[in-house]
């Protein structure tokens, strides 16, 4: 398969390879010996893991070692990554008296 670097650099996959990583939106970029390796990356919000945490109904002492477990363990040793995209949350308002409008996707 072949992508095409654009002059502002970005990249238009293939359609295969992103179905083959479960059509996934985002991507961790690592440069490995001269070589580019995207690694689907799940998005979660905090209110979805805060929902997901009342439903289990776990105290503060199994939370506190979860959280604890969870910063020794080694990042390549979690079989998925989980992020949050920064630009949409540190973004800066415009100046401008008019607001702009956001792009589709």
């Amino acid at each position: 398969m072949l992508a095409k670097l654009t002059s502002k650099n970005q990249l238009t996959l293939p359609k295969a390879a992103v179905e083959a990583t479960g059509n996934a939106e985002y991507f961790e970029v690592e440069a490995r010996a001269g070589q580019l390796v995207l690694t689907p990356v799940r998005i979660q919000r905090a209110d979805a893991v805060r929902a997901k945490l009342a439903k289990m109904n776990l105290d503060d002492d199994s939370l506190a070692a979860a959280v604890s477990w969870a910063r020794q363990a080694s990042p390549a040793s979690h079989a998925a990554h989980v992020a949050e995209p920064r630009g949409r949350y540190d973004a800066k308002p415009s100046r401008a008296s008019t607001p702009v409008p956001r792009r589709k996707r």
